[in-house]
């Protein structure tokens, strides 16, 4: 009997029992951690300007934002008060969308949170089903519990009876209320639908506008592939293009097989950084002068004799990129650099050779084969980027089909000659197709291999699956309340946490492998993959295993579950308690730490360990504004939104959706700020990713769907469950009849929204140009000048960041003297 009470009583524990004090742990760990890192952000901002305002005090596009106070809490009005215009003039599209999303969060969980506190909470709090256990143990288990015998007029039942089977018998007791979940599924669905449509509409509105008014060489350029043999030159496709009838061609850029000069390049730039590697080490220079407004961390002084105060000006002008100063004076006695050359048969000789006449000479060869590499006429590709002399003809271009053969004469919207991936441009069709079949058949395979990983952790919520591998351990978490709960919430959660963090970036890595050729295309695929990887692992895997646990215990317990769909429903309010502390985890406790920016922080010591000479890509670098992608901090966003709907109607819902809208709120506040001050998105701005976000919304609706009418079948309403069934056919409905309407309008531009002024009145259209000045949009401000053609053609060949040319030729004993050649072999 003893065995028994202690079965259900951890059965209970299982079913949620004791979660208000796991969440109430949870809000004050997640509060010690959120109000610590808000605190810290708020006295280092001012003070780390170089970290904390990188955006708006290197960008030009951020010039015109408002500065912000440097009082602890007065930037929070300021930055409140800066409107969606002022976002899409210094952020972008993109970053307008990616706020606007957070609104529409935030909207849906008002007006849920609304009626789950004034209708959905008080019918759940008077037709008590024992749906989460909630209450003291003592009431669950004698009077009003899921299990109660006496309840139901059973009180001689055994526990080999099927609890499912007698709740399905005398569910007529209390299936009136049950009506309340299919009212608010349809409630729930239809104004979700409203607002996917009424934001974008809006959304639209502002991309068609914002697009169609702005005049970079993006806007106006084709991305044409499937060129055929015949017309592989850049007069073929000009008169191709111009016979067509819908513009003239400003330029053609044919891609061709550069892999020999890039390859070149790269090798030069492993070179040059060697060689003032080099430099740094002979000429001593390891100091650099810290800026007070950065972090607070310097480099130590070089070793060897202490450096004169008159010695330190003379340094600095033989390092360093603006000096105009000669110099023949090394600040210390030091002797050069060598590098050790292999060569002989089997390498097993080498001499010592000096470091910096060796990689001059690799560097001065390296140029000679670059400068003859680029008069070389490489064969070939079929792709091509068309610049036609205005917008409108581009659209027609793009929205057309050029050619009556397939697959061949493909028009599509072009990258920003920056975005473009130029090693991708001359990989063929049948490489760039199997480089993305093996990357999506290793993720269907890791995707098995993450579940294997979320055993333990789904594990850690069953104490009695533990008991099962230790049942030592078991027993002390059972004397130990506390302890179990902190094995229940924090870790957990914080092992999700972890898992969902370094997850995407593993993804983001195998996207750039797929060989797609814009830095744009890269992204959108990042957060299809890092949706993919969250929604699958998180959540579809997660309740499966929550599933398979439950199914366990009643094995074990009180019989077995006889219905999986049943099992399902279930399993996601088993796991109520798990999200509702998962989301306050990320909301409260983590987004402060986003704002601080604890990982460059973090990884700044080490980047300037690692920072050896003074070019832009060591030192430079570390203080540049750290990147924004959307590819990593969408997806878990967009999931957290999918269960705050599935669980918008269940018992005890507003604690997911009081969570939820916190989340939102300091979500939008945490990214705003960001976006706008802090990080840089360097992609050419189209605002395509709203299409994925509202796709997955829809998704989130159908598992909704699903999960109402699996609620209702596991309380014996199974005609009602039915009639959930319609309003599922009529959401996949809408999402096709959404994609038809809407989704191309988020792929072109409408040729009525492209320079409507230029079409209705040319004055006006003139008085815009001069005007562009005071009004250029973000891409541009940033592509100005640019033009589509391999930066491996053009670039200039720099020498080390060391000016007076004469010293250091001085200074070099000159290469033949070392008596060995490149390829390490003695010279006669």
């Amino acid at each position: 009997m003893e065995t028994d009470v202690r079965i259900r009583d951890s059965y209970e524990d299982y079913l949620g029992v004791g979660s208000t004090r796991d969440t109430q742990i949870q809000i004050v760990f997640s509060l010690v951690l959120g109000i610590g890192a808000f605190f810290a952000f708020c006295i280092l901002r001012p003070r780390w300007t170089g970290l904390y305002a990188a955006r708006k005090q290197q960008k030009d596009e951020a010039s015109s934002l408002p500065d912000l106070p440097s009082s602890l809490f007065g930037w929070m009005p300021t930055l409140w008060r800066i409107t969606e215009q002022q976002v899409l003039a210094s952020a972008g599209l993109d970053a307008y969308v990616f706020l606007r999303f957070f609104k529409l969060a935030i909207k849906f969980l008002l007006v849920a949170l609304f009626f789950a506190l004034t209708i959905i909470k008080p019918v759940h709090d008077n037709f008590d089903d024992g749906d989460d256990g909630k209450g003291d143990k003592n009431k669950t288990k004698h009077s009003g519990g899921f299990y109660d015998p006496e309840r139901f007029g059973m009180a001689n039942l055994t526990k080999r009876d099927d609890l499912f089977t007698v709740l399905k018998k005398k569910s007529h007791y209390q299936t009136d209320y049950l009506w309340m979940y299919l009212v608010f599924t349809y409630l729930f669905t239809g104004f979700l639908l409203y607002l996917i449509v009424s934001e974008t509409r809006k959304v639209i509105e502002v991309r068609q506008e914002y697009l169609g008014s702005q005049t970079t060489i993006t806007d106006r350029t084709i991305r044409l592939s499937g060129i055929p043999p015949e017309l592989r030159s850049e007069e073929k496709i000009k008169t191709f293009v111009e016979e067509l009838e819908i513009g003239k061609v400003e330029s053609v850029m044919l891609c061709r097989n550069w892999k020999e000069l890039d390859n070149a390049m790269v090798k030069r730039s492993t070179i040059l950084r060697r060689l003032e590697e080099a430099w740094t080490v002979y000429l001593g220079h390891r100091r650099v002068e810290r800026n007070l407004e950065s972090l607070p961390i310097t480099q130590p002084p070089p070793p060897g004799p202490p450096i004169a105060e008159e010695e330190d000006d003379e340094r600095s002008r033989l390092l360093g990129n603006g000096s105009t100063d000669p110099s023949h004076v090394t600040p210390y006695a030091r002797t050069r650099p060598t590098i050790r050359i292999w060569y002989g048969r089997f390498k097993l000789r080498y001499h010592l050779v000096d470091a910096i006449d060796y990689y001059e000479e690799k560097l001065r060869r390296v140029d000679e084969q670059i400068k003859q590499l680029r008069n070389k006429d490489f064969a070939a590709t079929p792709l091509a980027f068309v610049t036609m002399d205005s917008i409108a003809s581009c659209q027609m271009a793009i929205q057309a089909v050029l050619d009556p053969s397939p697959l061949e004469l493909q028009a599509k919207p072009s990258p920003a000659p920056a975005d473009v991936i130029w090693p991708n441009t001359y990989i063929s069709r049948y490489q760039r197709m199997a480089q993305s079949w093996s990357i999506t058949i290793l993720i269907a395979i890791l995707t098995v291999f993450w579940s294997v990983i979320l055993v333990p952790i789904a594990t850690a919520l069953d104490v009695h699956k533990i008991a099962k591998v230790w049942p030592q351990l078991a027993d002390l978490l059972e004397s130990q309340k506390i302890a179990l709960s902190l094995l229940q919430t924090q870790l957990t959660t914080l092992l999700i946490t972890l898992f969902n963090v370094l997850g995407p970036y593993l993804y983001e890595w195998l996207s750039n492998l797929q060989g797609m050729v814009s830095q744009g295309d890269v992204e959108l695929s990042v957060i299809s993959k890092n949706f993919f990887f969250t929604f699958v692992n998180f959540f579809v895997v997660f309740t499966a295993l929550g599933t398979a646990a439950l199914s366990s215990w009643e094995k074990f317990g009180e019989g077995s579950i006889r219905d999986t769909t049943m099992g399902l429903a279930r399993s996601l309010t088993n796991l109520r308690k798990f999200y509702v502390n998962y989301i306050i985890l990320q909301g409260v406790g983590l987004f402060p730490f986003r704002l601080l920016e604890f990982g460059s922080v973090a990884l700044y010591p080490i980047g300037l360990m690692g920072a050896k000479t003074p070019r832009g890509a060591d030192y430079a670098e570390l203080v540049q504004p750290p990147v924004f992608s959307y590819g990593l901090y969408l997806p878990s966003a967009i999931l957290i939104f999918m269960i705050c709907i599935v669980y918008s109607v269940l018992r005890s819902s507003w604690q997911i959706l009081l969570s939820g809208l916190a989340y939102y709120v300091m979500g939008y506040f945490c990214y705003k700020y960001q976006l706008l001050y802090a990080m840089d998105h360097r992609q050419h701005s189209t605002g395509k990713s709203w299409v994925q976000i509202c796709d997955r919304i829809i998704v989130g609706l159908v598992v909704f769907q699903l999960t109402m009418a699996g609620q209702l079948a596991l309380r014996g309403a199974v005609r009602r469950s039915i009639v959930v069934f319609p309003l599922l056919v009529l959401t996949i409905w809408f999402s096709q009849v959404y994609g038809r309407s809407y989704k191309p309008l988020m792929d072109f531009i409408a040729l009525r929204s492209i320079r409507r002024a230029e079409h209705d009145d040319p004055g006006a259209a003139l008085r815009y140009e001069s005007e562009t000045h005071r009004r250029l949009t973000i891409d541009e401000s940033r592509e100005s000048g640019m033009r589509f053609i391999n930066p491996s053609m053009i670039a200039p060949l720099e020498d080390v960041w060391i000016l007076d040319k004469g010293a250091r030729s001085a200074e070099n004993s000159g290469f033949i003297a070392s008596r060995v050649s490149l390829d390490g072999e003695a010279e006669n």
